[in-house]
């Protein structure tokens, strides 16, 4: 008797609440058009970034980019920004003026001289992999995997799809089946280097600058784009003008077709959902 009590009163309350207006607009998450398009920058940064890496495959296939001098452009912009996470994180640590255990500069040299010296070791592997599988399929592998990067990379966003470590592998395989297809184990090593750089540090410096510098994220947008762009029209006008249209469907007709089907939304959430267990 008691539990069919509780039953009815439940029953009761939860129609009480969906039933009365003010109670549910004040947990109705409104979006506001510039606000959008300002995030929706996450997403063509890593779009951006992604295109440098494959330009550089290509102008290494082509033998227009030596592995020599890729290997130093890593090299040259990992000291860069490892130096500016440094900074970001001294500035942080002082606004906020708390004490947080930090790694070491030893402990991150040690890192990267370790994962250096894997890349460089299984190289030679890596270049005689895929020896057995046809071009068009590794393209093809390539193209998912790039993909899956994409649809499970960390915009900000805390939803079921979002995986860092899977967007991680993803990118690096892909890496790993364009290196098979270059000329040499150097040209290996220089491509699986830059993606480590490409897919694993760089954003994370992103994220880094965007919680500590808000407005600097539009600028860091506005760049990454224009140096692909630039990159693009180097090797054909078909895919920059795709870039260009992919950019401007996703920065601005995107949010407005959000912003219009907002008032279709019929999901309501409240103090009344279950309780979620944090890990934090």
């Amino acid at each position: 008797m008691k539990m069919q009590n509780k039953g009815i009163l439940a029953e009761i309350c939860s129609s009480k609440i969906l039933e009365t207006p003010h109670v549910v607009l004040v947990y109705i998450r409104n979006y506001e058009y510039w606000s959008v398009v300002k995030a929706s920058g996450e997403i063509t940064q890593q779009i951006s970034s992604m295109c440098l890496f494959i330009v550089s495959f290509i102008y290494m296939d082509d033998k227009r980019l030596l592995p020599d001098t890729l290997v130093l452009i890593t090299i040259a912009a990992s000291g860069i920004g490892y130096t500016v996470s440094k900074l970001v994180d001294k500035f942080v640590a002082l606004k906020s003026s708390g004490d947080e255990n930090q790694r070491t500069v030893f402990e991150d040299l040690k890192t990267f001289v370790m994962f250096t010296g894997f890349s460089y070791c299984l190289s030679p592997v890596l270049v005689s992999l895929t020896e057995t599988i046809s071009t068009d399929t590794i393209y093809a592998m390539t193209t998912v995997m790039l993909l899956a990067n994409l649809a499970f990379h960390n915009y900000g966003v805390q939803a079921a799809v979002v995986s860092e470590a899977f967007s991680l592998n993803a990118g690096i395989f892909a890496s790993v089946c364009l290196a098979s297809r270059l000329h040499s184990s150097w040209h290996a090593f220089a491509t699986v280097l830059f993606s480590l750089q490409i897919f694993g540090l760089w954003p994370r410096l992103r994220h880094k600058i965007k919680e500590a510098f808000p407005r600097m994220n539009v600028a860091l947008t506005v760049v990454l784009g224009f140096l692909a762009l630039l990159a693009l029209f180097t090797v054909s006008m078909v895919p920059a003008v795709m870039f260009i249209l992919g950019h401007l469907f996703i920065t601005f007709i995107c949010p407005a077709w959000l912003i219009s089907l907002q008032p279709l939304k019929n999901n309501i959430h409240g103090p009344w959902d279950e309780a979620v267990i944090s890990n934090d």
